[in-house]
């Protein structure tokens, strides 16, 4: 089931720990369809780039085989883990924040993927939060 032109259902449910449910309620898939359309957005920005999500929403027994927080913007549908064939994690970070669009979080990640979120309602503000994540720990993306 497409939740935009360009992602679907699937595989923004789509998990390697097959032995969990990780079929997200009503509101996560609200979630979903707003983080879809908002990934329109980063793959226009990225001039039509084909984008590929690592991982989006996860239940809590995924996020916690993961080893991720409950806290994460994953667990509500309002995250997703992107890698973009040609370019880096650091190139689509730089082209995401030049853009102005209203991301809530930006992460480069290990310099292997790149998290990136909507808020989690649609009544809030977009945070416009850059970080960087790796083995020196969390940090502002400068």
């Amino acid at each position: 089931m497409n939740l935009s032109e360009h992602f679907t259902f699937e595989e923004l449910t789509h998990t390697d720990h097959r032995e969990f449910d990780n079929i997200p309620n009503v509101e996560e898939t609200e979630n979903l369809t707003r983080l879809a359309g908002f990934l329109e957005q980063v793959k226009e920005v990225l001039g039509g780039k084909p984008i590929m999500v690592n991982s989006a929403f996860r239940s809590e027994a995924v996020n916690n085989a993961v080893g991720s927080r409950n806290t994460s913007q994953h667990r509500i549908g309002c995250a997703a883990d992107i890698r973009v064939p040609g370019m880096t994690p650091d190139e689509v970070v730089k082209a995401v924040i030049a853009s102005g669009i209203g991301y809530d979080q930006i992460i480069r990640e290990f310099d292997r993927w790149t998290h990136i979120s909507v808020p989690n309602t649609k009544d809030m503000t977009p945070r416009r939060q850059a970080l960087i994540i790796d083995k020196q720990g969390t940090r502002v993306y400068a």
